[in-house]
Parts: structure tokens; C-alpha cells; sequence
């Protein structure tokens, strides 16, 4: 779990979930997942955020059954596809979810 101050602290990359969220038309469960999912796993380093935050993002979307393409979670968060499919299965695991195998 995480605390209010957490939710603080990440006002930023929140943010930055909110604005990919709107360029993917993601509805409110989705973005719920994805900050829950970031805000339980952000890392203590600024430059793993943007990674996992995209991750969160993409997983979040997937748990609420609004699945997008890794390309333009990728696109929509500014980060590479590569880092969405590196972090996204960690961050289902991490939150007690399996990821599907494929």
C-alpha cells in the first residue's frame, strides 16, 4: 500500500498518467488501476518513473479490461515500448495479479 503522502510526493508522474490516460480515452477504472498499481510500486529513482509509469498505465488498462496496444501506451507516455514490456508484468505481479502468458 502506499500513503497520502506518497500520492504527494508522485503528483507529477500522476499527472503524467492522467494526460496519456486522456490521449488513450481511458476510463475512470483504468486510471484508478494505473495510479494504485504506480503509487504501489514507484521507485525511489526518478529515472525508472517514466518506465513504470507507462507500465502502470498499460496494466491498469488491462485489469479494467481496456486493453491498448504496448506501442501506444509507449506512444502516449513518451517511453520507449521496450520499457512498457519490461515493467508491465512485474507491476501486475508486485500487486498480487498473474499476467497473462502471452
Amino acid at each position: 500500500m502506499y500513503s497520502a503522502r506518497d500520492r504527494v510526493e508522485n503528483e507529477r508522474w500522476l499527472n503524467r498518467i492522467e494526460r496519456g490516460a486522456d490521449r488513450l480515452e481511458l476510463g475512470a477504472d483504468a486510471r484508478s488501476f494505473a495510479a494504485d498499481l504506480f503509487l504501489s510500486e514507484a521507485p525511489d529513482a526518478d529515472r525508472s518513473k517514466p518506465a513504470v509509469a507507462a507500465a502502470s498505465l498499460y496494466a491498469g488498462a488491462l485489469i479494467a479490461g481496456e486493453e491498448r496496444s504496448q506501442s501506444r501506451v509507449a506512444d502516449a507516455m513518451d517511453v520507449s515500448r521496450l520499457s512498457v514490456q519490461q515493467h508491465w508484468k512485474p507491476v501486475l505481479e508486485a500487486a498480487g495479479f498473474q499476467p497473462p502468458s502471452w
